[in-house]
């Protein structure tokens, strides 16, 4: 029987900047924010809107219940848009698979995308980055050397493995999602990429405390978007009150790391929408997931 587990993301390209913390990526990620066009949509009659509702339902269920890398679909609040879908795939080539199967839905004619995002599961690894910089220097091991690829190597392996989890995760069954885009300020008179790696380890470990007070109510899932999309960081949050999305990052303002370095993208809150659940959203039902 073919193996379902997912495949290690691995690389031969090794940090040789001891300023650069080292980083491990596990799934890719797509946001679809989508637009419905729901006058054209109402003009069609109603057995051919259950026959386009029925066929995109199918393929969201064939999607959420995926064992490797599932696909969700939420309604939007407010004005930027009226679905957005998220998507986690093992590679990139599989998200636009994904992609690709949306778009040949006849539902495809009524949804015009108003915004899209793409990243990848990452986790960046200060406190190990520091420690093994530091026990490299001490014994004169010079970045780029052999002996330092080969350490850089099996300590991000090592944590490959012990982060698997982290870093091919299941979407979360919360109710709703709140989604935004963010940088690291730089080229103002604070630049985050200026700050020494042990100053910014202290600050992250900082502000990871806040987040941990939080654990039981939010699932957090930090994406990487350097080189792939307009921000360098995406976040994705998972709750059933949305009003812990407005407390924890409140109180994560406060800590250095955001007071004084973060700069925020647009933020998109949803309501989680099951397969089932799709025809009935389209006909203008709010979605009910108790």
């Amino acid at each position: 029987m073919q193996s379902t587990a997912p495949r290690a993301r691995s690389s031969s390209l090794v940090f040789t900047n001891p300023a650069v913390p080292l980083t491990i990526e596990g799934a890719g990620v797509l946001h679809q924010m989508m637009r419905f066009r729901r006058r054209e949509w109402k003009a069609l009659p109603p057995e051919r809107r259950g026959e386009i509702a029925r066929e995109a339902a199918d393929a969201l269920s064939a999607m959420e219940s995926r064992g490797e890398g599932q696909s969700a679909a939420y309604s939007l609040l407010g004005h930027k848009g009226d679905l957005m879908l998220v998507h986690f795939r093992r590679s990139f080539d599989e998200l636009n698979t994904a992609e690709l199967t949306l778009a040949r839905l006849d539902l495809a004619d009524y949804l015009e995308p108003s915004t899209s995002y793409l990243s990848v599961v990452e986790l960046s690894l200060y406190e190990s980055s520091v420690k093994l910089y530091d026990s490299l220097a001490q014994r004169n091991i010079h970045p780029g050397s052999p002996e330092w690829n080969q350490e850089v190597v099996e300590t991000m392996e090592r944590q490959r493995n012990a982060m698997a989890p982290r870093l091919w995760p299941e979407i979360p069954p919360r109710r709703y999602i709140c989604f935004y885009p963010m940088d690291r300020r730089r080229g103002e008179s604070r630049n985050w990429y200026e700050a020494s790696i042990a100053e910014r380890r202290r600050m992250m470990h900082d502000h990871g405390l806040v987040g941990r007070k939080y654990a039981d109510d939010v699932k957090q899932i930090i994406t990487g978007s350097i080189g792939l999309d307009d921000w360098e960081w995406g976040v994705d949050l998972f709750a059933d009150d949305p009003v812990v999305f407005k407390k924890l990052i409140y109180e994560m303002r406060f800590d250095e790391a955001s007071a004084i370095y973060a700069l925020f993208g647009p933020f998109y809150v949803g309501i989680r929408v099951k397969a089932a659940q799709l025809p009935a959203l389209l006909e203008g039902e709010s979605p009910d997931n108790a």
